[in-house]
C-alpha cells in the first residue's frame, strides 16, 4: 500500500502484492466549471505562469484536474481537483491527472480555489482542512471571480496562517516568489518587484505602444528643430543676412 509519512509531505511506498497495487495513468474526473468567469480565470492564471516561466522545466501547473492521493479516495470516489494548482520540482509535461503515487509522492505547493455560491463552504472548510492536514499545501488561496473576495494562507507549524496583504491588496506566495493580486477584476500574478506579469499579447501591445511613443517623440523633436531653424533664419533676414548664403 501507500501511506503518508508523519514527518513528510510525500508518500512512502511499501511492498504490496501486484493484484492490489494502485492504478496508474488515471483520467481526470472533474465536473464542468460553473461559469465563464471561472473558466477564464483558470485559463488566465495558467497561461500567465507558463509564459513567465517558459524557460523553466521544473514545474507543473494545471486546473480543474483531479489529484488522486489514496486508495480509499478512489474507492469512495471522493476526489479533489483544485481549480488551479502548482507543483514545483515536477516534470513540465501534459498529464491526464495528477496521481500522487506516480509523481514521487509530490503534492501541490500552491493551490488556488475559485469560490462560488455552491462551493464556498467546501472551499473554506473541508478543502482547506484537507490542504492543511493531509496534503500540507504550503500556500492556499481563494478568490471569487464575481464578488472579488480574496484571501490567502501559508502553512506555519502545520496550521494555516492568513497572509498579510500589501497596500495594493496583493498576497505573497513564498513558494512561487510571486504576488497574487486583483487587476481589472481578475486575479493576476505580479513579480517580486511589483511588475504585472503580462500575457504574450499584452507584452506585444506594450512593445507596440513603446515603439509608437518613441516614433511620436522623434517626430516632435524633428518639428521643434525645424521651427528653431525657421526662427533663426527669420532673425538673420531681419538683419539683412541671407541664411542661405552662410557657410556650412
Amino acid at each position: 500500500m501507500v501511506r503518508l509519512d508523519a514527518n513528510s509531505t510525500q508518500f512512502v511506498s511499501e511492498q504490496v502484492p501486484d493484484e492490489i497495487k494502485l492504478p496508474t495513468n488515471l483520467y481526470s474526473d472533474e465536473p464542468p466549471l460553473e461559469t465563464d468567469f471561472h473558466r477564464d480565470q483558470i485559463d488566465l492564471l495558467i497561461r500567465l505562469l507558463k509564459y513567465w516561466w517558459q524557460d523553466r522545466s521544473d514545474f507543473y501547473i494545471s486546473g480543474n484536474l483531479t489529484v488522486y492521493y489514496n486508495q480509499q479516495q478512489l474507492k469512495n470516489r471522493d476526489f479533489r481537483g483544485p481549480d488551479v494548482f502548482v507543483v514545483l520540482g515536477a516534470e513540465k509535461r501534459d498529464r491526464r491527472s495528477w496521481t500522487i503515487w506516480e509523481e514521487g509522492g509530490k503534492y501541490p505547493n500552491v493551490v488556488i480555489e475559485l469560490l462560488s455560491s455552491s462551493t464556498a463552504t467546501v472551499d473554506k472548510g473541508k478543502k482547506k482542512d484537507l490542504y492543511q492536514d493531509v496534503w500540507r499545501v504550503p500556500d492556499y488561496f481563494w478568490f471569487h471571480p464575481e464578488t472579488l473576495e480574496f484571501a490567502g494562507f501559508h502553512l506555519v507549524d502545520g496550521r494555516y496562517a492568513a497572509i498579510a496583504s500589501t497596500e495594493a491588496g496583493w498576497l505573497w506566495s513564498e513558494q512561487l516568489e510571486l504576488y497574487l493580486g486583483i487587476h481589472e477584476r481578475q486575479l493576476r500574478w505580479f513579480s517580486a518587484e511589483g511588475q504585472l506579469i503580462p500575457l504574450p499579447e499584452e507584452q506585444a501591445q506594450q512593445a507596440e505602444a513603446r515603439e509608437r511613443q518613441a516614433k511620436e517623440q522623434a517626430q516632435q523633436a524633428e518639428v521643434r528643430e525645424r521651427q528653431r531653424s525657421e526662427q533663426l533664419a527669420a532673425i538673420l533676414r531681419s538683419q539683412g543676412i541671407d541664411p542661405d548664403q552662410l557657410p556650412e
